[in-house]
């Protein structure tokens, strides 16, 4: 494992030997935040201050960061600052300006028009939906303004792609499921829990964990989640309680940490104890204390720093008009004539067991934050604290 942290930790892919190519539209996540947001990029205040402070020096140039929502904690509490700091430390005289667009394409493409339009040099851009953006790429490409597509992979001309194997992801998730569930992993009936259905991740995970489950459980119930909004997964997997029956659910296999908290106050509401194991993605912090508490049994963790590194480098390389080769050590296919250079992070899964050696050990979180009072019992059932 903690060769598997060390990988996961790194800041850079400079020592990656192999080449991965897959036809891949990768990933997601959920929660709940304030940001700028409604209708472009005038709502998020001061445009092109986010890093740096002037374009005037000699390397000097805007990189504009296009985020898809305001309900998902990580795009402001992580992704954003980390790609802004990663940037600023890579060329001091460059801007970010950022915009999120509450999870509306128009919104987005309005965005992409302004950056263009005010002189953004490169676009990292997380699509709201990777088909619809396509014509907004073409229009950034004509505009000689490179587009590195950040966590989701958007469809047509992008220059670089920084993100996870969402398939992978969801083979990951499916086979803890089936661990956790025992004897129950062979013919066992299951509710399946995906994310929203214009996301290109929802796909591919839904692809993963299908390749293990079937022809070994019975997918009762699957729903698709609209925005990824975990109210909505409540409402579904009460559904799914009120027409299979409260002990005929064996397992839940969740697209995400923020889809898995809704399942599990549905599964509390209606009464179920002990609570069918459930899966994750993204190692929130809620979620790491719904594993301690046996609400939640698998997350799997990515470093956000990894891929938020691996996109500002991919950035500030492009507006200096360098090669990916060191960055981009990946391949990947997004339905247009070339594969894209890419940057693929690991994958590490996280249950009650292994908390101390992967998110704590890695600086995620500490102990302290993992265990306040009211998981405190659980946590020293757990062993993480005495």
């Amino acid at each position: 494992m903690s060769d598997q942290l060390q990988t996961v930790d790194s800041h850079s892919r400079r020592d990656r030997k192999t080449t991965r190519r897959k036809n891949y539209p990768g990933r997601a996540v959920v929660a709940v935040t304030t940001a700028c947001a409604l209708a472009g990029l005038a709502a998020c205040g001061a445009a092109g201050e986010d890093a740096g402070g002037s374009t005037s020096g000699k390397d000097g140039f805007t990189i504009g960061l296009l985020l898809p929502d305001t309900h998902t904690a990580r795009w402001a509490t992580a992704d954003k600052p980390l790609i802004v700091e990663k940037v600023k430390a890579l060329c001091p005289d460059c801007r970010v300006t950022h915009a999120y667009a509450s999870a509306d394409v128009a919104t987005q493409q309005q965005q992409i028009e302004s950056m263009i339009a005010d002189g953004a040099k490169v676009l990292i851009l997380d699509p709201v939906d990777d088909k619809a953006l396509r014509s907004s790429i073409t229009r950034a490409r004509d505009a000689h303004v490179p587009v590195v597509s950040y966590d989701r992979l958007a469809e047509g001309p992008i220059s670089a792609y920084s993100g996870y194997d969402s398939e992978e992801i969801g083979r990951i998730q499916a086979e803890e499921l089936l661990k956790a569930m025992g004897s129950k992993a062979r013919g066992g009936q299951i509710v399946m829990m995906n994310g929203d259905p214009t996301d290109p991740n929802t796909r591919d995970l839904k692809r993963g964990a299908l390749s293990v489950l079937e022809g070994k459980v019975k997918i009762g119930r699957s729903y698709y989640t609209a925005e990824w909004i975990p109210e909505n997964a409540f409402r579904n997997m009460s559904a799914a309680i009120a027409q299979l029956g409260a002990d005929r659910i064996d397992g839940v296999l969740s697209a995400n940490d923020g889809l898995a908290g809704g399942v599990a106050t549905a599964l509390k509401a209606a009464g179920i104890r002990p609570l069918p194991p459930v899966t994750g993605q993204d190692a929130d912090l809620s979620a790491v204390r719904r594993i301690v508490k046996g609400e939640q049994y698998v997350t799997v963790y990515k470093s956000f720093e990894a891929e938020a590194n691996a996109a500002a480098e991919m950035a500030v390389a492009l507006g200096r008009g360098e090669k990916l080769d060191t960055i981009a050590t990946d391949r990947v296919s997004n339905g247009t004539s070339k594969e894209i250079p890419a940057f693929l992070g690991p994958l590490v899964p996280v249950t009650v067991g292994t908390i101390k050696d992967t998110v704590v050990k890695s600086g995620l979180y500490t102990v302290d934050q993992i265990c306040t009072p009211a998981v405190e019992a659980a946590c020293r059932k757990a062993g993480l604290v005495e």
